[in-house]
């Protein structure tokens, strides 16, 4: 029953389910700068940081957002040559079965797991999270429009764990 194929999940996501999304965007980043030496030359050094966005990071709040599907962000410092491919988006395994499985995704041991990345404006002297709250609130298009929509919570760097910085508490 638990490797089930369902359209949501309402099991509760805990530190070491972060971690986990964490670690899958880690190894996705290791191989994408492998194969595409570009991106690599001009983006491995520019991480800001690392991400759960929309409906599962909504869920991690409240409990009562149900899971569809993870989708997991990574921000880069923009680079002036050129921006991060943006209509990048990789699907991959939770691997394991604690979620149940994503409908259309049933070669899958667990929930589905959308791996996006954004070069985006950065000043000198701005936090990393500051950036990523500056972009979500003042950028035009559909990424930011979609993401202002629900909640962001930080996977990586690794001491900002579980953070949330969006929506904007003040």
């Amino acid at each position: 029953m638990a490797n089930k194929t369902e359209e949501r999940s309402t099991k509760k996501i805990t530190q070491q389910d972060l971690k986990r999304l964490a670690r899958i965007a880690y190894e996705d980043r290791k191989d994408l700068f492998k194969r595409k030496t570009e991106t690599g030359t001009l983006y491995k050094d520019k991480l800001l940081c690392v991400a759960l966005c929309q409906g599962a990071a909504l869920h991690y709040l409240d409990g009562k957002n149900e899971i569809k599907d993870f989708d997991v962000w990574s921000f880069y410092k923009e680079h002036p040559k050129r921006p991060f491919p943006y209509r990048r988006n990789v699907k991959k395994d939770f691997g394991l079965p604690k979620f149940g499985k994503t409908r259309g995704a049933e070669s899958f041991i667990g929930r589905k797991v959308d791996l996006l990345g954004r070069s985006i404006p950065y000043r000198k002297g701005q936090t990393a999270i500051k950036a990523v709250q500056d972009y979500v609130a003042y950028s035009k298009g559909l990424s930011p429009k979609y993401l202002r929509q629900k909640a962001i919570i930080i996977l990586f760097p690794e001491d900002q764990l579980g953070k949330v910085i969006w929506p904007i508490k003040h």
